[in-house]
């Protein structure tokens, strides 16, 4: 999923210094962004006031929309390097396409796992005919130095590991939860889980003290350490828990989000994560000038231009404001 601000600031993430290393209640909600088509998404990271949670850098939720006599998300294609994209649906429907000739249709619970290494260009967009509703959330996770120059692919899961408890189920996206590990690929010690409480349920979720974590609420009515959280809003955890108590008054969705604390600092800007201003620049104009990123074929648009760049210089600081 691309970034589609004309004018998107300059981000700079990771480091320790600023990691909460105790449990913590932070909470952050959404700007509302436009994507493309009828699709504007709430964009919980990076935030006025935290940028990254472990690894993962870019956290986008949107819907549900009633996308039934609209186009529904059509993001032509556009860059990545140095980080991976994993596309994570509740309702509808997601086709990708990328430079490296690969197409899949992602659908509710199942993986689409970009790695973006030294560069790749991609597409999504609601296939048609497609499903009424559209919602899920699009993130993104930070590749270390050893790793962000790997070579591009893309892997897409269908079925992916459970774990069950009275009134709770969760699916293991990416990392390990409760022994459960996922198949897609990860290049540091992370996890991402879907949850879904049941009305009335509570159940305590066991959690990594080492991690700092996030909980996102995509739907319904639930409170996270007994901090009621609103759908759309994500509640920032710090370190320090071995287990994470939920409840939910009404059926509810969320996202676990965590990962032991990114400590490179890097440069984020539009779409792509560097460690420089320079390394920012070089992957502009060569998507500009047609070079490096390949070709998308077969969706029905134009590439989407870059952005100008910011006046000041792009250099890397810490996780928060």
């Amino acid at each position: 999923m691309s970034n589609l601000e004309t004018a998107p600031q300059a981000r700079v993430c990771g480091g320790r210094e600023d990691v909460a290393a105790e449990p913590v209640h932070e909470l952050l909600t959404g700007r509302q962004v436009p994507l493309g088509g009828s699709t504007v998404v709430r964009r919980l990271l990076p935030n006025l006031g935290r940028r990254m949670v472990g690894a993962w850098c870019f956290v986008d939720h949107y819907g549900p929309d009633d996308i039934a006599s609209e186009p529904g998300m059509q993001v032509a294609p556009h860059p990545h390097i140095g980080l991976q994209t994993v596309s994570w649906l509740h309702d509808g429907e997601v086709q990708h396409r990328d430079s490296l000739g690969s197409l899949a249709t992602v659908r509710p619970r199942e993986l689409g796992l970009m790695t973006a290494g030294r560069a790749i260009a991609h597409s999504e967009q609601s296939p048609s005919p497609h499903s009424p509703l559209l919602h899920g959330a699009q993130l993104w996770v930070a590749l270390p130095d050893a790793d962000r120059h790997t070579e591009p692919h893309f892997e897409h899961h269908p079925v992916l590991p459970e774990v069950t408890a009275p009134g709770l189920h969760a699916t293991v996206i990416m990392g390990e939860l409760d022994g459960a590990r996922s198949p897609g690929r990860t290049y540091s010690p992370l996890v991402g889980a879907d949850l879904t409480l049941a009305a009335g349920a509570s159940a305590r979720l066991p959690l990594q003290p080492d991690f700092e974590y996030a909980v996102l609420v995509m739907s319904g009515d639930a409170e996270v350490d007994g901090v009621p959280v609103q759908r759309g809003s994500m509640l920032y955890l710090g370190c320090g828990r071995r287990e994470l108590p939920l409840r939910a008054a009404a059926d509810s969705g969320l996202l676990l989000l965590g990962g032991e604390p990114f400590e490179e600092k890097l440069v984020m800007w539009w779409n792509f994560v560097a460690r420089s201003g320079d390394e920012i620049t070089e992957a502009r104009e060569a998507w500009m000038t047609g070079s490096r990123f390949g070709e998308v074929h077969g969706y029905d648009g134009a590439p989407i231009p870059a952005p100008a760049l910011p006046d000041l210089p792009l250099k890397p600081r810490g996780r928060v404001r």
